[in-house]
Formats: C-alpha cells, structure tokens, sequence
C-alpha cells in the first residue's frame, strides 16, 4: 500500500477543528437496542421518503438467500448530481464531485455500524454546512450481509446481556465473509471464491472510485482502535482523543494482528493479507491454506482510496489502556494466552469431530465451528512461537487484558456456534444420543465460560455512545481524505 498522500484542492467550506469532530460523538439520539435488518432498512427508507431530493435508493446486488442489497446515496449540493452513478455499474466519476463510500454489517456479529450509517445519513440530510463541507455524494450501504446480521438478532435487542449475546451469536467462515473475500494472488496464495455481496461492493466501488472509504466494525471488548491505509499523522491526535472524551479507553494492548504496522498506540496500518502471509510463512505456517480473500481496502488501493475503521468496543474495561508493566513478562502472558486457546481448542475439536459424522443440518453455524475450532489450535502454535522471539521485558496491565479477554472472545464466540449447531438437530428432534451427549457436555462447559467471562470482559457502553465515537470519526478521516486526495502512486491509469 502507498505510504504518501497528494495535496489537492481542498473544499470551499473551512474545516471544523478538532474540538468540532469530537463534538459530534455525543449527538447521536439513545437507544438501547440494535436495528434489525428490516428495521434498518425500514428507517432508511422513510429517511428517503422525508428528503426524496437529496437521498436516492438503488440496489447494488442480492444476497446469497436472495434478499437486495440497497445502498442510500445523499447527493452532494448544486444543480445537479454530476459523478454519482445511477447504477453500480455507470463509468467512474471523472473525479470532480468526491465519493463517500460506507459500508455496514461487513460481520454481521458487528451492529454498532448499523446505527452509525443511519445517523450519518440523517445529519447529512438535515445538515446543509456539514453536506457542504464534504461537496461530495456519500454511497451509504446499511447491511452488506443481511443472512448473516439476522442470525444475531437475538441478541441485539438486549446487547447488555453477555449470556444472550454468546448463545445467539454468530460468524460466518472465513471464506463467507463479505470483507474477505475480495480476490487475492500473492506467492502461492489464490482466492477468486468472490461472495455476491463481495461483487456487489466491487461493482459499487469500481463505480464510485471514492476518495474515502470505511467498512463499519466493532470489537468485542477492551478499547478503541482504528485501521488506515496510510500514514495520516495529523488524524492520530484526534482519533485518541474521541473514545476519552465520551468515556471509552483506548486499546494499548496487543494488537489484533501482529502483523499490523503501529502508527500510534491505538492507531494501525489495515490488516494487509500480503504481510499476514509473510508473517505466517515466518512462523512455519502454511500460509496459503490459512489465508482466504482479500479486503476492501485492498481492492480500492488502485484509485488511491483512503481507507479507515473504527473498532469501538461492546463492554470497556480500565486495563485496556492501562500501560503500567505488571508481575508477569510478555512472553508469559502471550503464552498464557495460547494455553487458553489450546485447551479450548482440543475441547471443541473432540466435540465437533465425535458429532459431526452424525449431524444432518447444515447450518451455517457448522460451516463456520468447522473453520473456526481447528484454527485455535493453530493459533495457539503460533503464538508460542511469536512469544520465543519475544523481547525480555515486562508486559503492560493492557496485554495481560488482551491475552486473557482473547481466550474468553474465543470461548463464547465459537463453543456458542457449536452449542446453535447441535441444538439445531436437539431442536428438529434428529440429534442422535452421541450428538445429545456433545451438547450435554458442551452446555457444562460453556457454563463455566460464561461465568468466568462476565466479570472479566468489562461493563458495557451506551449503543449512543459507540456509534458516537465511529461517526465522529470517519468524519474526520473522511474529512482528511477530501483535502489530501488519493495517493498519487495509486491513481488509476
């Protein structure tokens, strides 16, 4: 990816200051539940019925059981709405009217976006100094993945719930996921496998070529953090200072990939897929078997997109910040970590294998235990291996949180998929008593993990205020995108 910006024209209106962006993180209305599919889609839509002249609603693609892909775009100030496509599959904009692209429900386990989109849609709508500011049309899709956002709702009308939400949570496979499976090619690594809902974000960003792009994430627990597609020194100061402003802690601690380049302590290059190969080839990894497509950010590094996320954190704990070294050394904690995932790991792994000959439904909960579980034992080998090269030194309260959470995410993520897939056949009355005896054991142990993670991940925030801190953002990065422009050694030819 480049690592250097052009400056171009900037726009007419002057920029807000910091104290401006991080003003809009507290504006977004209460709520203390999370939109379904069709009650997102629903909202849009009546936000388009109240402003039909400034906000527009074409489908983009079908999901993979059928249901359309809308996306909403508020047209940009001026007499008419040159460089925004009628179809996603119009000529490119000639570069003159700038394009926004968000994106929502990318994992459908992450629905803080969904509220996010919403409301940047109605500010842009209802706000004409800040539509001006931006001069460009912003391509809003609220789900890309609605089949997979409609197996969490059960638990976002209560996302407080850490119990409701790791037995009604899900995650599609790795290669079910709509941000990774854009095509890939690096050394022996291919993946061409593309989803239609990953086709339908391609045809929407090759028409659009935007200037700025964002894919709405949250994380689970801990602090906040962000990904970008360069180095954007002047964002960082702001970007720390949102999540602090409306009480949520920054992420300190290790990294989600080790991989990543830091640019500041909360602040990380994207997770590049080329680098995740050399780091696993490092490690004796077969990388190309672990590896599936590539991101959005890498598709759009050919118009010299800006790319930036948000991950904002269901529950906040005080250590997620908490930069103090502590008794153990960091090699300790990183090992801790992979003896957590190796044990969960053979759990699950024996579960899933003595069931798996006797299930007859394939639901979309087996197809991602059969991806997720055998990579806990995996990644616990890599771990070992990453803590033997580890420097002597102390680790931070921050990564002692983050290897222990991490084994806790992992265990109510992917032993509650396996409780849905067995209880799918307990359910339809064909679970033979092997498969009764795998859930009776798996519910036991579960339990137990349930009780162990409460305390541990932390308290949760206000809906209101998460949304608050990712629209407050990518307003700024897209704000940053607009006045240096695209990189220039990414400028299509």
């Amino acid at each position: 990816m480049a690592t250097a910006t052009s400056q171009s024209s900037a726009p007419s209106e002057p920029a807000p200051d910091a104290a401006e962006w991080i003003r809009r993180a507290g504006t977004v209305p209460p709520t203390d539940t999370y939109p379904g599919v069709d009650e997102l889609l629903a909202s849009f839509r009546a936000l388009a019925a109240l402003h039909p002249r400034r906000i527009t609603e074409r489908r983009i693609g079908t999901s993979r059981l059928g249901e359309p892909l809308p996306c909403f775009t508020v047209l940009p100030d001026g007499p008419d709405s040159s460089g925004v496509p009628d179809a996603p599959d119009a000529a490119a904009s000639d570069g003159s009217v700038p394009q926004f692209v968000v994106v929502g429900g990318v994992h459908p386990n992450e629905p803080v976006g969904a509220v996010t989109a919403l409301h940047l849609a109605t500010t842009l709508c209802e706000d004409d100094a800040l539509r001006a500011h931006f001069g460009g049309a912003w391509h809003i899709v609220p789900c890309v993945d609605p089949d997979g956002a409609r197996l969490n709702e059960g638990w976002f009308a209560d996302p407080t719930d850490k119990r409701l939400y790791g037995r009604h949570f899900y995650r599609p496979a790795g290669d079910e996921q709509v941000e990774w499976t854009f095509p890939f090619a690096y050394r022996d690594a291919y993946f061409d496998r593309v989803l239609p809902e990953t086709l339908a974000l391609m045809r929407l960003l090759d028409a659009t070529e935007p200037r700025f792009l964002t894919t709405l994430h949250n994380c689970e627990s801990g602090g906040a953090y962000y990904y970008v597609s360069r180095p954007a020194p002047e964002l960082y100061g702001l970007l720390e200072a949102v999540p602090p402003a409306v009480g949520i802690p920054l992420a300190t601690g290790e990294p989600e990939a080790a991989h990543s380049p830091r640019y500041a302590p909360s602040v990380y290059g994207v997770i590049d897929m080329r680098d995740a190969y050399d780091y696993l080839d490092g490690l004796g990894a077969d990388a190309a078997a672990a590896l599936a497509g590539a991101s959005s950010a890498a598709y759009t590094e050919p118009y010299g997109t800006f790319y930036f996320a948000a991950e904002v954190p269901h529950w906040a704990h005080p250590e997620a910040d908490d930069d103090t070294p502590v008794a153990e050394r960091h090699a300790e904690v990183v090992r801790e970590r992979a003896d957590g995932l190796r044990t969960t790991g053979e759990l699950l792994n024996r579960l899933l294998e003595a069931a798996a000959p006797e299930l007859t439904i394939p639901t979309p909960f087996l197809r991602a235990v059969k991806d997720f579980v055998p990579s806990l034992t995996n990644f616990a080998e890599l771990e070992s291996a990453r803590a033997d090269g580890l420097e002597e030194r102390y680790a931070t309260a921050a990564e002692r949180y983050a290897c222990r959470t991490s084994v806790h995410s992992f265990r109510v993520r992917f032993g509650g998929m396996l409780l849905r897939a067995l209880a799918a056949e307990v359910t339809a009355g064909t679970a033979t008593p092997t498969v009764r005896r795998c859930h009776r054991e798996l519910e036991r142990a579960y339990r137990g993990w349930e009780d162990e993670a409460a305390p541990a991940i932390g308290d949760p925030i206000p809906i209101a205020t998460l949304a608050g801190v990712q629209y407050a953002t990518l307003l700024a990065a897209a704000d940053h995108a607009a006045r240096t422009g695209p990189a220039p050694d990414e400028r299509p030819r």
